[in-house]
């Protein structure tokens, strides 16, 4: 069994979640791209013409968007939702198990053998905790978009994308930020108590 205290404190080479935030951002523009193209940011149509709301209609929620107007079943079928839902998948696989994730199996294999060694490693929580956040923010927006909130999908895909865009491009790391921040508050990341 592996010990997470040591874990720890071997830390992982930084380059490997911006790599893997570098491939994320690029899922999750095309993410966004289908999202916009998609029902949930389209008027729901009833044949040759769109539909427009009356005027007692205008303050009810969903009121003439397709995604409200379809199917349970046409809303998990859109293209947005199933790549939002791998998106999904994989940050779920990086809180998980982030040694076997892809983009960390493939910065293995492939990048870090042809890099320098690192300077310095770091912590793996703050990583494995973006991952997380990352994962709370697309499923809400699945969840969302399942129960037909028009722009659900592409607003959660967006918020994702610029936090994996920033890691990627500048190397801030905004989930790693919030992680030392609830670290500092002393919420996460707390020395378990030895046996007595």
């Amino acid at each position: 069994m592996t010990d997470h205290t040591d874990a720890a404190s071997r830390g992982v080479d930084p380059r490997g979640p911006r790599f893997g935030a570098a491939i994320t951002s690029a899922l999750l523009l095309v993410t966004v791209l289908l999202g916009l193209m998609g029902m949930s940011t389209a008027r729901a149509s009833f044949g040759w013409f769109a539909y427009q709301p009356l005027a007692d209609e205008v303050f009810a929620p969903g009121a003439g968007w397709a995604v409200s107007a379809a199917s349970l079943g046409q809303r998990a079928l859109d293209p947005g939702f199933v790549a939002l839902l791998v998106v999904a998948l994989l940050f779920l696989w990086g809180v998980l198990s982030p040694r076997t994730a892809p983009w960390a199996a493939l910065f293995r294999a492939v990048v870090q053998p042809r890099l320098a060694p690192p300077t310095d490693l770091e912590d793996p929580r703050p990583p494995r905790f973006a991952q997380g956040v990352g994962l709370f923010v697309t499923a809400a927006g699945l969840v969302l978009h399942l129960a037909g909130l028009p722009w659900a999908l592409p607003i959660a895909a967006a918020i994702a994308f610029a936090a994996s865009f920033l890691n990627a491009a500048f190397g801030l790391c905004l989930g790693c930020r919030m992680y030392l921040l609830l670290q500092r508050a002393g919420v996460v990341g707390r020395a378990r108590p030895g046996a007595a």
